[in-house]
């Protein structure tokens, strides 16, 4: 499939989905029709006895006979109206371009700055040649891509350009974020995915990250986003040093539906998380999040702290913890790759949560680290509303840096 076919999948959804999709409802509204021809039934029965109750107080009168027969079409019409306007609430679920344009607006701040730059770049160079290189090579790095991903890249846009013969920097935007979706990706499958336990086990999912990167805030809305999945989730305050994470951490749990197990202020954090699990089992809870602190003063500290976390959590559940998700605040960019790195060594990262992306102009670290540490971005923050939270997608996300540029040129391929 081509990157133009994919993209466009990605951002306006399969019709063939679709025609799926609407061939289901179809069927519910015959379902719903059916279950419409008994309720008038039930509810005229209601209304019978009310009249019934009605004629023993009042006295009979020709208005009073022709009114049930009134109050019955009307009830008939609201409850047939009611099934009409419930009926797409139901289904309601975020479209695929709505999704796409939650990358677009969270990228706004990088694209500005550094789309902008490559246009002007590609406004000054009508011909493809080393000077072109040279600058968006500048441009990236500037970007935070990374200097070994902007390499690779080099490489890759030198090459495809020989190979195609390409003279001039027409289209040349489309061919940059097809290498950079590749470079991502490397023939990896399935990034994004939670590693979630069977239905019956408990998953136990451990949030690691220094203080100050919007950590228990990503707690709340990946909780969030599990229960609208219908899934019982628990939190586990195991940040029991810094002032306030506690009751932080229960403001999100209540704002969110979710019991959180704590204890008091400087408790050890590997007894909190022995309380949240046996207390997760007797609920039948399906998620466990548990908080850590995220201290780097004493790097030694942290990696005796985590591994002793790790410890009570694999013990009590088996293979678990079954994700260890890494918060970096976007916005520091180079610096929240040397956290990672820290945070690596330290423990078994299976995921990044790259948050307050749309607050930066430096949206190129989210390639940087995946190609430098090999971990993939799980989730990216690109707003602070409860479902701006998105699993991270490397084709909308390299819309969102080219939204401009990709617009025209995907208007111009519709072949």
């Amino acid at each position: 499939m081509s990157f133009f076919k994919r993209l466009k999948d990605k951002l306006v959804g399969n019709p063939a989905e679709e025609e799926k999709v609407v061939e289901i409802n179809e069927e519910e509204v015959a379902e719903q029709k059916l279950d419409d021809a008994t309720e008038p039934a039930q509810i005229e029965a209601v209304i019978d006895e009310g009249e019934e109750v009605e004629e023993t107080s009042v006295t009979d009168s020709p208005i009073e006979t022709e009114n049930p027969v009134v109050i019955e079409n009307q009830e008939q019409q609201e409850v047939q109206e009611v099934a009409i306007v419930e009926e797409p609430v139901k289904e309601k679920k975020p479209s695929a371009w709505s999704i796409t344009q939650k990358f677009k607006a969270g990228l706004e701040k990088t694209r500005n700055s550094f789309t902008s730059k490559v246009n002007d770049l590609v406004a000054r160079y009508r011909k493809v040649d080393e000077d072109f290189f040279e600058e968006l090579e500048d441009l990236l790095l500037q970007a935070d891509v990374g200097f070994e991903t902007v390499m690779e890249l080099m490489d890759k846009l030198r090459f495809e350009v020989q190979r195609k013969n390409i003279k001039d920097t027409n289209g040349i935007q489309t061919i940059i974020s097809e290498k950079l979706v590749e470079i991502y990706e490397q023939g990896e499958e399935d990034l994004i995915d939670l590693n979630m336990q069977p239905q019956g086990e408990l998953t136990v999912i451990l949030f690691v990250g220094v203080n100050g990167v919007g950590k228990t805030t990503t707690i709340g809305k990946l909780a969030h986003r599990l229960k609208s999945q219908g899934k019982t989730v628990v939190l586990a305050a195991g940040d029991t040093f810094r002032a306030g994470a506690i009751d932080q951490l229960q403001v999100w749990g209540d704002r969110v539906g979710c019991e959180v197990i704590k204890q008091s202020e400087g408790s050890d954090p590997a007894a909190v998380m022995y309380d949240a699990i046996h207390a997760a089992k007797n609920r039948k809870a399906d998620v466990l999040i548990c908080d850590t602190a995220g201290r780097l003063q004493n790097k030694v500290n942290l990696m005796n702290e985590l591994e002793k976390v790790h410890r009570v959590i694999s013990r009590e559940v088996p293979n678990a913890p079954h994700e260890v998700l890494l918060a970096l605040d976007a916005t520091t960019g180079q610096n929240a790759l040397v956290q990672a790195q820290t945070f690596k060594e330290a423990t078994n990262v299976t995921g990044i949560v790259l948050t307050k992306l749309d607050g930066t102009a430096k949206g190129g670290i989210v390639l940087a680290i995946r190609n430098k540490l090999h971990i993939p971005v799980k989730f990216i923050g690109l707003g602070e509303k409860m479902d701006d939270l998105q699993p991270f997608d490397a084709e909308r996300y390299v819309y969102g840096l080219f939204a401009d540029g990709l617009d025209k040129e995907l208007q111009n391929s519709e072949d």
